[in-house]
């Protein structure tokens, strides 16, 4: 497989607030969201005209409907649920069941699982890690040809073997106020583009589309894919990086695998060149090492990709 991956347990606040906070009064102040510029915006999960579409990726070779679907898709909302990935219910259930088991080790038993780069991650995760990676790339060329350029116009801009592919573990504990806590609080990613393995039976992702808060469903057999920062700078602004966050459950744990394929750092990325016309002007400029300028906008509460804007007149 090409690429590095990086295998880390995502950190839940849910647990911590279960901790401290078994009584079922408020959580302590530090766990409690604040305002923040997308922290007000009520859910709306019960919405009939926005939904998150479901994309078979088995036929994005042989169906323009399905392609022109994509490309709606990812212009729309920047996400969508991945069916057709050549995973079958057996193997993804063991995905995650593998995935909690890491998650009751102790830290010192976890610890034995870290890999130096290039080296194998082992067994069960390293076969979902590569079947993932090809789903991307599958993904990448579709979403190329949706937008009438070469196949290889983003894929190319990852770096090949240098390119980074982070495996992530999420676990969210019951939390007794997930009117007043967070799992994540809203965000986009870094990466190009995100792959996560949801937890089969208990919600909790939702996604900023057309500024309302929308559940995204659990749908076992399914991979919501969506798409990072650096895919909206390379596609100059037509796809979308979604605003998204993750609520806690009052009565049940939740867990997710997400997959981050993110180019080099030391790359640079920047609107591929084909995509720049009269009609739409460059809309970032070239960036290395975006991971930084995301994780310190994040910290601060800002939107990275305004920090990378190109203004114009």
């Amino acid at each position: 497989m090409s690429g590095n991956v990086v295998v880390s347990e995502g950190k839940s606040v849910g647990k911590s607030v279960q901790e401290m906070s078994m009584d079922g009064d408020e959580p302590p102040p530090q766990f409690v969201v604040k305002e923040h510029p997308f922290g007000s915006k009520q859910c709306n999960s019960s919405s009939e005209s926005i939904h998150i579409p479901i994309i078979d990726v088995s036929l994005l070779l042989s169906s323009e409907q399905e392609l022109l679907q994509l490309r709606s898709a990812l212009a729309s909302s920047g996400c969508f649920q991945a069916v057709g990935h050549g995973m079958s219910s057996s193997f993804l259930e063991k995905v995650r069941e593998v995935a909690k088991q890491f998650f009751a080790l102790p830290v010192e038993e976890k610890q034995k699982y870290a890999r130096a780069v290039n080296e194998s991650e082992g067994e069960t995760l390293e076969e979902f890690s590569i079947k993932t990676k090809a789903m991307m790339d599958q993904l990448l060329r579709s979403m190329a040809r949706s937008l009438n350029v070469e196949e290889n116009s983003f894929l190319k801009q990852f770096g090949g073997d240098s390119a980074m592919m982070q495996a992530r573990f999420n676990f969210y504990p019951p939390c007794s106020r997930p009117d007043m806590v967070l799992g994540v609080k809203p965000h986009t990613d870094r990466s190009g583009i995100t792959a996560l393995l949801q937890d089969a039976q208990v919600e909790g992702l939702q996604v900023l589309i057309h500024d309302t808060w929308i559940n995204v469903p659990a749908i076992p057999d399914a991979l919501v894919v969506n798409l990072g920062d650096q895919m909206q700078i390379m596609s100059n602004g037509i796809f979308k990086s979604p605003m998204h966050r993750v609520i806690t459950n009052r009565e049940k744990l939740r867990m997710s695998v997400a997959m981050f394929n993110e180019p080099d750092a030391e790359a640079e990325v920047g609107p591929v060149e084909a995509l720049i016309n009269g009609t739409r002007p460059r809309m970032y400029r070239n960036v290395k090492n975006y991971g930084v300028i995301n994780y310190q906008c994040y910290q601060e509460g800002k939107v990275a990709l305004e920090t990378v804007r190109v203004a114009h007149n």
